[in-house]
This record gives C-alpha cells, structure tokens and sequence, in this order.
C-alpha cells in the first residue's frame, strides 16, 4: 500500500478541526502545527517549548536562549499541552504510527540568537546543549504522547530547511554581512542521530541523503524531499541509500501554488520520478506521498482536495506499479 500524509503546518486557528483532519484526511496520521496562533506556535516556538532545560524568549521578534523561560516559551509549552489534550481527545482508540513534529537542532541553532549576540550557530559548545536539550524535551513528547494514547506509536519528524546551509557555510550572521563556518558533517550526524528520529524533512535543495539515511549517517529510516527540486541526478543518488528499506517521503504536491493540484498530474509526475529510481513494485511500501512543505499559508477550502488528489494519486500508482 502507497501511503500519503501531511508534513507539519495548516491554516487557521481551529485546532480541533485541524487535529480530526489529519487523524482522517491520510493514511499516516500526524500532529498538525497552527502557526496563525502566534510565534509560540510556529516552527521555531514550538520547538524551543519543548527544550528541557533551557530557556527562551522571543525579543524583539526574534527567538534567544536565556537563563530563564520568557513568557512566549512558557505559552509554547502551554500550548503544545492544550493540542495533546486536544489530539487526547479525538484520536482515542487509534492505533499504529502517529507522527510528531519538531525542528531540527541545526535549524534552531542558525535562527535562534546565543544569550551573548550572534546565533547558537557560531559556538561550538552552545550547538552540543542545544542539540541534547531538545533530544531530552522529545523523549519526554514521545512519551506523553505514547501514554495519553496507549495504541499509537509515536514516530518523530525532524524539520531542517536551513541542513544544507549549516553544512555549506551559506548561514549568514545577525549582520547579514558575514557567514558562518559550516559545520563538519561529523558533528551534524551525530547530533541528528542523537534525537532517534524517524523521518528528516527537508524543503531546501542540496541536501546529501547520505548523512541522513547513508550507512554511516543519523539513522534515519525516511527522508522527506520536495520532489520539485529533484533532478535526475539526484533520484540517481538516492536510489542506492533507499534501496536498502529506507522511505522517501517525496513531496510531489507543491505547496507554493496555494492550490490543490489534480490527481492526473500528480500520477503522471510521480510515476517518472519512480520509474528513474528502477525500484518496481516494491515502490509501493517504500514511498509516501505528501505536500512539499508546510500548509500554513493555504486557503482553507484547498486542503481537502489537496489530500483527496494524494490519496486517489497513491491509489493509481499502486495500481501502475504493481504491472
């Protein structure tokens, strides 16, 4: 069976209609994130909420690790526990994967400010503590999730839209004048294995799949790839790491249009991609369908059909695939 999902965000502030659409709308369910709440609820808050201690607070409009919890952080944490109660209450007699969503180590440390100036990026010791404390605050996620609904298994997504710049040294200072050294790949895979993720998402091209799923890379069993910024060369790279019963989470549904795609297009783009990849068959189980990013900036009325257009897309490829 092809799978489809969702990545992390959707529109509006309905936090309990988003839930029950994403325990429904995909095969593999997920926990939305409601960046329209505010800061605290957006990528970056709401992973800074779930740091086990370390504090942070949003000044002037931007995230900075303090001694303390400043009141946004404390309104992350406040509010990640209403969206359990929230998931708590609506996913009771659920069973199987639920996937949880958090922003990696890397991107944190390039868009969250030291408590001396400068982002966590540039020290060296600042990016170890970070990294721990947020693979300590997702256990403790994982746990409460696996608890408050005993069925589920909670499977944990890491968001890292700036991994290619962190390792290419293309993240520029609090200036904007400068750059930081990029980072050894080394020190990246072993904070990324450290937080014993399931899936790496990644919407910036550039990527090497190899220091997230590679033999010698963080453990990943999936990699999420816009499959827009895909080339031949690429879909040849990752042929050989897949190969092995690794995932690719291939966001084929581009989330810049704002606007459902169909499914003829979806089937027909997707097929090409997998037949260039030579797997056959096996496809199938091995590859989940998703938007290309983030929802949040989506009209409302375009997120059903969206689905819909996965779902019926995964439908047809199953059906192609398996000829």
């Amino acid at each position: 069976m092809m799978h489809t999902s969702g990545l992390g965000s959707l529109p509006g502030t309905d936090v309990a209609g988003g839930v029950r659409f994403a325990l429904e709308a995909a095969s593999l369910p997920w926990l939305p994130e409601f960046p329209a709440r505010g800061p605290w609820a957006g990528m970056i808050g709401r992973t800074l909420g779930m740091l086990e201690g370390i504090g942070a607070a949003l000044l002037a409009g931007e995230w900075s690790l303090t001694a303390i919890p400043g009141v946004d952080q404390r309104r992350a944490r406040a509010t990640l526990r209403d969206d359990l109660d929230v998931l708590e209450e609506n996913a009771q007699g659920l069973t199987g994967p639920l996937r949880i969503t958090a922003t990696g180590p890397w991107t944190l440390a390039a868009t969250t400010l030291a408590p001396r100036g400068g982002h966590v990026l540039k020290d060296a010791s600042a990016r170890r503590d970070l990294a721990q404390s947020l693979a300590a605050g997702l256990t403790d996620l994982r746990a409460q999730v696996e608890r408050r609904l005993p069925g589920t298994t909670a499977t944990l997504q890491i968001d890292e839209p700036l991994l290619p710049a962190v390792l290419g040294g293309d993240v520029r200072t609090e200036s904007g004048y400068a750059r930081y050294t990029a980072v050894e790949a080394e020190e990246v895979i072993g904070a990324l294995a450290g937080l014993h993720g399931d899936v790496l998402h990644c919407c910036a091209p550039g990527l090497d799949p190899a220091i997230v799923v590679g033999e010698h890379g963080a453990g990943f069993r999936g990699l999420a790839l816009d499959e827009g910024l895909l080339s031949r060369a690429d879909l040849d790279t990752l042929g050989p790491l897949l190969e092995s019963g690794r995932e690719l989470w291939l966001g084929c549904a581009d989330a810049r249009t704002l606007r459902a795609p169909h499914a003829d297009a979806l089937t027909a783009t997707v097929l090409g991609d997998l037949r260039a990849l030579e797997w056959g068959p096996r496809a199938a189980t091995a590859v989940v369908l998703t938007p290309s990013c983030g929802l949040a900036s989506w009209p409302i009325d375009q997120i059903g059909p969206l689905f819909a257009a996965l779902r019926t897309a995964a439908e047809r490829l199953e059906a192609e695939l398996a000829r």
